[in-house]
């Protein structure tokens, strides 16, 4: 049963809430709660215990009603309090580009954002349609943005949506974050009629996508290589279109695609996670590309800004790692002679700092996310684990699937004409850098406070051994390296590297793991990589251990 103020909170919520959507299931929720539905409570305690907070990842949560869920209010209140901070930031009348993925209330979402950005005097340019988010990141520095909106929940389970906010040519980072947040709060306490709202925004559409393409067509050279026979899947999102305008811009041949997941479905139907990270969901890829004898596989998550990479090792289709891939783009960049800083974030694998330096150029480690890497200075390529990867920083200075996508489309079929393959690249990597093996541990929780907690009993018993080698342990809470604080514990040995932390977008927490072997180990690369995953192995056990999960 709810109490009288509960159900006065309720129903003052629902009478500003101006979908009829979240108004029809707060209803049915509150009676199910008042027949004693302890599902139903818990739902609506949870929905309404807090303000959904606004980070350095703007907004991110299930859909419903109530402060602590994505709805139009939470919205409207977010674009509100956003408008105010750029307007009190010198930005009046400045444009913002405002696009949409093709996720449950998107499209809602993003005209909410134009018309209040329109209703505080800015100038909202407003996606046609629904796109890609690397379009959104382009389009801050084609159309002279001071700032953009994306709605989007990338790779989440289908039940969510999000809000990434851009200031400048990159994500927000602190403190605008939490000055955004602050001008949030000061809307939410007012009445959300109050929100002035206008329909004077400009739409905008092909001449986005064609400048986009242009310039990702840019990226291959006219006389690359392009025989390759490939499978491709946008898994359900909102990438196949854009992919298809850039095969046709750059002369490569168009790909087996996975029918099942070529068109945008906000039910992701035929996934448990739209992630190409989660086991299984590149399963159906894996598949085509076996089927016609493709020599890669390529995924783009559901808003295209990441990319994942597979291709046969010994007869068998498997899917590149994070740092795999970002090792062969690495290598990649090198040999074209990219200039400029090369940089990956602190849970990412260090062999991109070895490599940098083999190739003359500098190296930058940042904190996890690309609102840091974006940020790097004379940029040349970053990258993170968890397959992102900033290809063409000059023209989006975020992670882009697409781009990387071409990189990777004229990679592959370069090395297909001088006889080579992708396993025999990173062979070849090993072989000069030494076996590095990444690998990752994966924790989701119901309850945010097991987080807390198993970082807690990590940090009051440091393991001094991982995998039968000597540790020391850093605190990424007291800064590391010049890097500023953020919550996660470093662990460094002879060989072993891990790094717990709490995901930033998701409910879980991550170990990010890795062994390495010196390059003079690696004549017999099958002993090395065999010693390499046993030592992994264990390294797996151990944290596991000590986080107490």
């Amino acid at each position: 049963m709810l109490n009288d103020d509960r159900l006065t909170t309720l129903r003052a919520w629902q009478a500003q809430d101006p979908d009829p959507a979240t108004v029809a299931a707060l209803d049915h929720l509150i009676e199910r709660a008042e027949r004693g539905d302890s599902e139903a409570v818990a739902e609506v305690v949870d929905a309404f215990a807090g303000r959904l907070a606004f980070g350095t990842a703007g907004l991110r949560a299930v859909l419903g009603p109530g402060p602590n869920r994505m709805n139009r209010v939470v919205v409207s209140q977010a674009a509100a309090g956003l408008a105010r901070w750029l307007v009190a930031n010198g930005h009046a009348g400045a444009r913002v580009i405002v696009g949409y993925d093709a996720r449950y209330n998107s499209d809602v979402f993003a005209r909410d954002t134009a018309e209040i950005l329109a209703g505080h005097g800015l100038t909202p340019l407003l996606t046609e349609r629904h796109v890609p988010t690397p379009l959104v990141a382009f389009a801050l520095g084609h159309l002279d943005c001071a700032a953009g909106v994306m709605v989007t929940a990338s790779h989440n389970p289908p039940q969510d949506n999000g809000y990434k906010v851009y200031v400048g040519r990159s994500q927000i980072v602190p403190p605008t974050d939490a000055e955004i947040a602050a001008q949030i709060d000061a809307v939410a306490a007012e009445p959300l009629a109050d929100i002035p709202r206008s329909d004077a925004y400009s739409l905008v559409g092909d001449d986005l996508v064609d400048a986009y393409v242009a310039r990702a067509a840019s990226l291959v050279t006219l006389d690359a290589p392009r025989d390759l026979v490939w499978a491709y899947t946008p898994l359900h999102g909102v990438g196949a279109d854009v992919v298809a305008r850039v095969l046709a811009a750059t002369g490569f041949p168009a790909p087996a695609l996975v029918d099942a997941q070529a068109l945008p479905d906000p039910a992701f139907p035929t996934v448990a996670f739209p992630n190409p990270e989660e086991p299984g969901a590149m399963d159906l890829a894996l598949a085509l590309a076996a089927e016609v004898g493709a020599d890669i596989a390529i995924a783009n998550d559901p808003d295209a800004d990441r990319c994942a990479l597979a291709a046969p090792f010994d007869g068998t289709w498997r899917m590149l790692s994070g740092d795999e891939l970002g090792w062969l783009l690495a290598d990649d960049a090198l040999a074209r002679g990219a200039q400029g800083t090369y940089a990956c974030s602190v849970v990412s694998s260090t062999l991109l700092s070895a490599m940098a330096a083999a190739g003359g150029q500098p190296f930058a480690m940042t904190l996890t996310g690309f609102k840091w890497i974006g940020r790097v200075p004379g940029l040349a390529l970053g990258y993170e684990e968890a397959i992102g990867y900033c290809t063409d920083p000059d023209a989006v200075a975020d992670k882009d699937g697409i781009s990387t996508l071409t990189r990777l489309l004229a990679l592959a079929a370069r090395l297909k004409a001088q006889g080579g393959t992708v396993a025999g690249r990173l062979d070849d990597i090993a072989r000069r850098f030494g076996v590095h093996v990444t690998a990752q541990l994966s924790f989701r929780v119901a309850d945010l406070s097991l987080i807390g907690d198993a970082m807690a009993r990590l940090r009051d018993r440091l393991p001094a051994a991982l995998a039968g080698v000597a540790v020391e342990a850093s605190d990424l809470n007291d800064g590391w390296h010049g890097l500023p604080p953020t919550d996660g514990v470093l662990f460094e040995g002879a060989g072993v590297r891990a790094v717990a932390r709490p995901s930033g977008t998701e409910p879980k927490l991550k170990v990010y793991l890795q062994v390495n072997l010196p390059a003079e180990r690696s004549a017999d690369l099958a002993a090395a990589r065999a010693h390499a995953s046993a030592t992994m192995t264990q390294l797996k056990a151990d944290m596991t251990a000590a986080l107490g999960l």
